[in-house]
């Protein structure tokens, strides 16, 4: 039986010169785990939003073809009926939340139609979702996991025949990212849900998804089981989809003859682990930084931070706190959500003030400085960077801090930001209507625009796909002969790996680690402690040589081929 159909679909919205979706055909069977790939723009979101109802019922546009979801045809039946039969899960989840506390946010929709055993359901919306014993509690004691899952909840608890998340994982750190996939493993198998995710993380896909669908140019290019879908590691990476880094390896090293050509390709690290079992590592040089000497860019002394709670004693999120950052340093802050990450920057930039201690910048007190003062010193960069834009055009924001303090030449190094962030042909947009990949890029750009001495950067690369992430770093990488000194709040393990010089771990707002990469992922027992994850083929690295540190696909193939001449690395 199938839990969806779709016939002919093509979709226009309005106003634009071409379809997004264009000519689609296919059958989702009922009990499927998909997952929906593409580049930016092929139409992905669209597609789930028709699936839903939502297009045509509440967007509007040209839409021709039929779509049936568990046997109703979209456009005869409205979202009422049609949310019983389609939950949906945005990307934006917070937005969902609607309620004070857990039980009521999750059996809202419930109450709304009416049902007499509404709390029954949301109770039972939780339990499924693990969220059991968490019903009291109010929404703000929740971590951002948590939330995403009681968001899950919420579309659990009409009990719908069909699941669909967006980018399910986007802004959640490994630990809790495992959590929200299990939910839904269990949620497909125990109660045999249709799974449907818009997803960019291909190992996630390898290990929970049972068959892909890639869209290109609003087309439907193939839909196939999992495992033969990551095959395509070529016609992937031409729309901007990475297959694991595994698999991204093995094909590298089919390639250079290593491995059989006619091999399956290993998808995931227990099937890379038998996929080289003829390959031998030598574990090569490790890195070993110096540490920076420079002066203290930024120094907290003895700092407790405690947030007034409704409900409760307050939260304790930072106690007797002492930690230096240098100039000169390129840190990366990791730890689980709500480790006190993004509370770490707020207090360096005064816009939270410490309970207790003391907070010097640049060698004074930040309580000393004046607004004007700070800004030219230290800058951060939201995680969500349209609260960065104020003006009606990229080209008013980024000139905005100069223009009002009078800077001379701010129109000229307006152009320049402009040509260094590639923006200049989008200068007269509104920031908040570009893609992700280019509001990113301006919100750096209005970061720099005043040349502090400190760059803060919160979450960089989240809610943005592989291609526009490497994109982003670039970015950053290119950025370091103007900012000295640079702080990343992140998830991101790849960025870790390759941009940061110091790693700050992070843990229920304590330092529990504080090294080098290689000092700080060589520790199981601390990705353990925080829900931290490395690169996976570092973990494949270690699992053919404890002592071998790779934290990049080239990393893993370049030592290889070096190995063969040289005989350090794999023997065969």
């Amino acid at each position: 039986m199938n839990a969806v159909e779709i016939n002919g679909l093509t979709y226009t919205y309005p106003g634009a010169d071409r379809p997004t979706l264009n000519n689609i055909s296919l059958q989702i069977r009922q009990g499927d785990f998909l997952a929906v790939v593409g580049n930016n723009g092929c139409g992905k979101s669209t597609l789930c939003k028709v699936i839903n109802g939502l297009i045509p019922h509440f967007i509007t546009g040209t839409m021709e073809g039929q779509v049936q979801v568990g046997g109703l045809d979209t456009r005869e039946n409205d979202i009422s009926v049609l949310a019983q039969k389609v939950g949906y899960v945005y990307q934006d989840f917070e937005n969902q939340i609607v309620r004070p506390t857990v039980l009521d946010d999750a059996s809202y929709s419930c109450l709304n139609y009416g049902f007499t055993d509404y709390l029954d359901r949301g109770r039972a919306a939780l339990s499924r979702c693990g969220l059991e014993g968490r019903e009291e509690e109010y929404i703000w004691q929740l971590s951002g996991g948590q939330t995403h899952l009681l968001a899950l909840a919420g579309a659990v608890s009409l009990s719908p025949d069909i699941l669909i998340l967006d980018e399910p994982i986007a802004q959640l750190d490994p630990m809790h990212a495992d959590r929200i996939y299990e939910v839904l493993r269990e949620l497909n198998t125990r109660y045999g849900k249709t799974i449907i995710v818009i997803e960019h993380h291909t190992e996630y896909i390898a290990d929970y998804c049972s068959h892909v669908l890639l869209l290109k140019e609003g087309r439907a290019e193939w839909m196939l089981p999992v495992r033969e879908a990551l095959q395509r590691v070529e016609e992937l990476e031409a729309c901007n989809i990475f297959p694991p880094q595994v698999t991204q390896a093995a094909r590298q090293l089919q390639k250079k003859g290593l491995l059989p050509a006619d091999a399956l390709l290993p998808t995931t690290v227990e099937e890379g682990i038998s996929a080289f079992s003829r390959l031998r590592c030598h574990p090569g040089e490790r890195s070993c930084p110096e540490a920076s000497s420079g002066d203290p860019a930024v120094s907290f002394q003895g700092v407790s931070l405690a947030y007034r709670s409704v409900k409760g004693d307050p939260r304790v999120v930072f106690d007797d706190l002492n930690l230096t950052i240098r100039r000169g340093e390129k840190v990366a802050l990791i730890g689980s959500n709500g480790a006190g990450k993004s509370t770490l920057m707020k207090m360096m930039v005064g816009l939270l003030k410490p309970n207790q201690g003391s907070i010097s910048l640049l060698g004074s007190p930040i309580g000393e400085k004046k607004a004007e003062e700070l800004s030219r010193q230290i800058s951060l960069v939201y995680q969500n960077p349209e609260e960065m834009f104020i003006k009606d055009s990229i080209r008013s924001d980024i000139a905005y801090a100069m223009q009002v303090r009078e800077i001379p030449g701010w129109r000229e190094r307006t152009a320049e930001l402009l040509e260094r962030f590639r923006l200049t042909e989008l200068q007269e947009r509104d920031g908040r209507l570009m893609s992700g990949g280019q509001m990113r890029r301006a919100s750096l750009a209005i970061g720099v625009a005043l040349e502090p001495e400190i760059l803060l950067l919160d979450e960089p690369t989240a809610n943005l796909d592989i291609a526009t992430r490497r994109e982003i770093m670039a970015v950053l990488e290119d950025m370091k002969e103007i900012i000295h000194t640079a702080v990343i709040a992140t998830h991101d393990m790849q960025l870790v790996c390759q941009w940061a010089e110091r790693i700050i771990v992070l843990c229920q707002g304590r330092v529990v680690a504080d090294g080098s990469r290689d000092e700080i992922f060589a520790r199981p027992e601390l990705a353990e402690l925080v829900g931290i994850r490395p690169p996976e083929i570092f973990r494949m690295a270690r699992h053919l040589d404890e002592r071998a540190y790779c934290y990049t696909v080239d990393e893993f193939v370049r030592t290889q081929r070096k190995s063969i001449s040289l005989g350090l690395f794999f023997k065969i």
